[in-house]
């Protein structure tokens, strides 16, 4: 984590017995008008997924966030994944648009929901 000195990048790790089992990640906006927003990235494997543990790693990422002064958190997710729609609108986000075609997935194009916190 980053203290507030150090306003970088935030990255957590989710571990099984030595095995990568999550993630999430905070990548601070550089200029200084988004220097109170991040953009988020975070997986967890399937069968660890539904067991509390993205609601942990969002809850770590917010103390951070809100230790550096971060007011705006996002994400994007694939508007097909209910799953992770799910998790991020029980943890406050709310989805701000839908960025049409964003991605190639197995050669065909799939819709992304853009999605927002406030703190």
């Amino acid at each position: 984590m980053s203290s507030g000195n150090d306003p970088g990048p935030f990255f957590l790790l989710l571990e099984n017995e030595g095995e990568l089992v999550g993630f999430i990640s905070a990548l601070r906006g550089e200029p200084r008008r988004i220097r109170h927003s991040a953009y988020l990235v975070i997986g967890i494997l399937k069968d660890y997924r539904g067991k509390g543990y993205g609601a942990m790693l969002f809850q770590k990422m917010e103390q951070w966030a809100r230790e550096n002064s971060i007011t705006r958190l996002e994400l994007t997710v694939m508007t097909e994944n209910e799953q992770a729609r799910h998790l991020y609108e029980k943890m406050g986000f709310y989805i701000e648009g839908k960025k049409e075609r964003s991605m190639i997935v197995d050669g065909r194009a799939v819709d992304e929901y853009y999605m927002a916190k406030l703190l």
